[in-house]
């Protein structure tokens, strides 16, 4: 007699699961990479002018930013000098 708690249904082996598994195993580790393709299509991207404009303001930043921290480095050397003098 038939398992009832199945309702119906094939009882599938281990080994035909692995076999679906391994089969379906390309399909699921492309499916994401072809998402991102169809993402990467509706992209803006920008100009060459807006591009460099970027660039020159990130590297602008990056200047600044280190001038801030060599600074305020400096400072808190100086200081602890001062304080370990006294």
């Amino acid at each position: 007699m038939a398992n009832t708690s199945t309702k119906g249904k094939e009882q599938v082996s281990f080994m035909t699961k692995l076999c679906h598994f391994f089969k379906k195993l390309p399909a699921a580790i492309a499916r994401p990479f072809k998402n991102m393709w169809h993402e990467m299509k509706k992209v803006t991207w920008p100009t060459k002018k807006e591009w460099v404009n970027s660039v020159i303001i990130v590297i602008v930043f990056m200047v600044f930013m280190g001038i801030v921290i060599g600074l305020l480095d400096g400072g808190s050397t100086a200081l602890v000098q001062w304080i370990m003098s006294l």
